[in-house]
């Protein structure tokens, strides 16, 4: 008889720099809808097959197989999506752009006025990045004294070999440090509006007023410099309050969803899955407790 090897899911937010999670089980899916922040998923054991989504271009546009060793990155603005056919095992980290750019420049890796991109969506294989994925793993599973400096140690230990390794880093003058983080001045405005009023309906019109543009030109100017439209990048954010909503206060799911712009608690759950692959109960849940 075939030994069923137990599922794990466990959560570790630490908003607003990172969350990280831990799963384990068979046939895993991942949706890296990360219209706003990073993302690097370490495979620790299976196989998975990925592939990007939307119309941008790149050097591995149809996607492939990332086994043990290796990981799949995505920069603010790319889709990726990823499932394991039999049993798998993960580490996901999903970082902050200011967590990134902070943590850069304190490196002395890249400016506080520089854009960081990830060179490449796959990376097949690197054995470091692989070690550090697991170490995190496995302190996430022991709840053990001192776990919060560990965790963050380690994490800026991956954060930094990622920026070494894998990464690209420009200047641009037409980028601004903001409240909001690194955003091209042409859309600070809208975008910082976005952060001020997640409780609230934003309507396309509203937005393109706070850039001193028309809905149409707006738009299109919009998804050419995040790669998101504007709607979806307002539900990232979202789901980036509602995550530290969940992680750091005991407001019901309602309450959170209420907070972050959804009076019903159905469309709440269904915008919290496609941005994050789990449910809001679900991502309550499996957090550990620090």
């Amino acid at each position: 008889m075939r030994r069923t090897e137990p599922a794990v899911n466990r959560i570790y937010a630490r908003p607003p720099g990172f969350t990280l999670q831990h799963r384990a089980g068979r046939r895993l899916r991942w949706s890296g809808a990360a219209a706003t922040d990073y993302a690097a998923l370490v495979v620790l054991s299976g196989d998975f097959h990925w592939r990007p989504e939307g119309d941008r271009e790149s050097e591995q546009a149809r996607g492939g197989v990332i086994a043990r060793g290796g990981a799949l990155l995505s920069s603010p603005g790319d889709r990726l999506s990823a499932a394991a056919r039999a049993h798998a095992e993960y580490l996901l980290a999903t970082l902050s752009p200011v967590f990134v750019l902070d943590c850069a420049a304190r490196a002395r890796l890249a400016r506080a006025d520089s854009s960081v991109t990830f060179r490449a969506r796959a990376v097949e294989r690197d054995e470091r990045l692989a070690r550090l994925g697991r170490d995190l793993a496995d302190e996430l599973e022991e709840e053990t004294p001192g776990q919060e400096l560990v965790v963050a140690a380690l994490v800026e230990q991956a954060l930094v070999h990622l920026l070494r390794r894998h990464t690209n880093v420009r200047r641009s003058e037409q980028l601004e440090l903001s409240r909001a983080g690194l955003v091209d001045r042409r859309i600070r405005r809208a975008v910082e509006l976005m952060h001020a009023h997640l409780d609230r309906d934003l309507p396309l019109e509203e937005l393109a007023g706070a850039a001193h543009l028309s809905p149409f030109h707006f738009a299109r100017l919009f998804k050419k410099l995040t790669g998101s439209t504007p709607h979806s990048y307002l539900a990232s954010l979202r789901a980036s309050r509602a995550q530290a909503l969940l992680a750091e206060t005991d407001l019901s799911v309602t309450e959170v969803g209420a907070r972050v712009g959804y009076t019903s608690s159905s469309h709440f759950a269904k915008a919290f899955r496609q941005a994050t692959g789990i449910s809001p109960r679900a991502f309550r849940q499996a957090l550990v407790r620090r």
